[in-house]
Parts: C-alpha cells; sequence; structure tokens
C-alpha cells in the first residue's frame, strides 16, 4: 500500500514516514498542498495522512480538490489537525475525510488507524463502497447489509433508515469506541434537537437484528461509561 504524508513540520512527517514504513508500507512525504495535488496525479496513493495547515492549499482545499477529481483510484484520507474542538465540524462539512486525528498523537495510535481504513474495500473512481467483516457486509451505494452465517449460507438484513446508518458507522471502523455525541453527529449532524441518549435505543433495535442474543451481544458492545464499540471476532 501506498501512502502520502502531507506535513510541513519536517520532524513530524519524519517519525510518521518511519512507524509507517516499519510496518511495511510505501511513503512519500510534501510539505505543500500543491506539491500534494500533484503527487495524488501522478502516483495514486492508496491513503494520505494530510496535516490541515500546510501552506500554499491547506488540507481541506487539498482533500476537497482531491474528491472532485474522479479517478481509478479514490484514497483514503486521514486527516491530521491541532484544532481538535473543530474536529466533528471538519469532518462533518463535507470534506471528504475518512478519519481523524488530533496533534499530539500516538505514532502507534497513527498505524492502527491506518490500518483500519485500509482493511475496507478501496472504493474505485467514487464507485460502490462495501465493508466486510467476518459475520457482515455492508454496501453503502446499494443501502443493503448482509449477514454471513457460514462461508455459503447468507441472509439480508431488514434495517431501517438510522440502523442501516448506525450499522455502517460501527463496520467502518471495527474496534474504535464512540460516544453517543460521536455517533449523534454521524447520523443526524446539526439536525439533532433532544435527549442524546436516544442513541441507546436505536443501539437495542440494531442488536436485535444482528445479534443471536440481544442481552448479551458479540457484535455491537457497550463500553461501560464511554459508548459503543463493534467488533467482529474474524474481522477483516
Amino acid at each position: 500500500m501506498d501512502i502520502l504524508i502531507v506535513e510541513d513540520e519536517a520532524e513530524i512527517a519524519q517519525l510518521i514516514q518511519l512507524y509507517l514504513e516499519k510496518e511495511g508500507f510505501s511513503c512519500r512525504t510534501c510539505r505543500d498542498g500543491l506539491t500534494a495535488l500533484q503527487i495524488f496525479q501522478e502516483q495514486k496513493p492508496d491513503l494520505i495522512i494530510l496535516d490541515l495547515m500546510i501552506p500554499k492549499l491547506d488540507g481541506l482545499e487539498v482533500c476537497a480538490r482531491i474528491r472532485q477529481k474522479p479517478g481509478t483510484k479514490d484514497p483514503y484520507i486521514l486527516m491530521l489537525t491541532a484544532k481538535g474542538e473543530e474536529l466533528d465540524r471538519i469532518i462533518g462539512l463535507s470534506t471528504g475525510a475518512d478519519d481523524y486525528m488530533v496533534k499530539p498523537f500516538s505514532p502507534k495510535e497513527l498505524v492502527a488507524r491506518v490500518r483500519a481504513l485500509l482493511r475496507r474495500t478501496l472504493r474505485q473512481g467514487g464507485q460502490s463502497q462495501i465493508y466486510r467483516t467476518h459475520s457482515f457486509s455492508i454496501d453503502l451505494d446499494q443501502r443493503s447489509a448482509t449477514r454471513h452465517l457460514s462461508p455459503d449460507k447468507s441472509e439480508p438484513l431488514d434495517l431501517t433508515t438510522l440502523e442501516f446508518d448506525l450499522l455502517a458507522t460501527f463496520m467502518s471502523y471495527p474496534g474504535r469506541v464512540w460516544n453517543r455525541t460521536q455517533l449523534i453527529d454521524k447520523l443526524w449532524g446539526d439536525n439533532f434537537f433532544g435527549d442524546e441518549r436516544v442513541v441507546d435505543t436505536h443501539v437495542a433495535r440494531l442488536r436485535k437484528k444482528v445479534e443471536l442474543d440481544p442481552a448479551n451481544p458479540t457484535f455491537v458492545k457497550t463500553v461501560i461509561g464511554v459508548g459503543y464499540k463493534f467488533e467482529d471476532a474474524s474481522h477483516s
């Protein structure tokens, strides 16, 4: 997998490159937005680690321009930013970023995030995006969800729009813990008004459709005092 690191702070860029290359990734770095777009056109990386505050074109503009260019490969974009209080808005404002991390961050966590992104089915030219784990697959373009009961037996899941979006959110980052506020931002955005515990109701309904025993869930798990996470023991 080829990764482009767009970061104007040389020490941070070198640290990211060191950790990723130790994991077997092929990396290239650049320090400004215009160069990043040129490399994107020439080399078509699988994933771009993109700092928000870079010279010439900032990260948001670079991200937007990449998403406007149809092509054979649509890279994943991991945004880096020091503006923690604006993160949810940055990701929500149709920038096209797939994930984000706040500076300062753990290099090991960054590697884990990169691996989580690259486990997804790579998007081709903005077409259908599919998330797959051992027991489930979900097609964002077709709005269809499937449970895999065995290697040769599957069944469609009859989900409401909210249940589908909730499962898609969970499957997009297997193992990531989501709190209620983050899930509300993903599912409703700025249109939500009410008690955040409505999330619990939708999680309970989703469990009834995806768990063999909803009272003892094996996929959509509660993280006490924090929120929820999706786990599939053999996710790929």
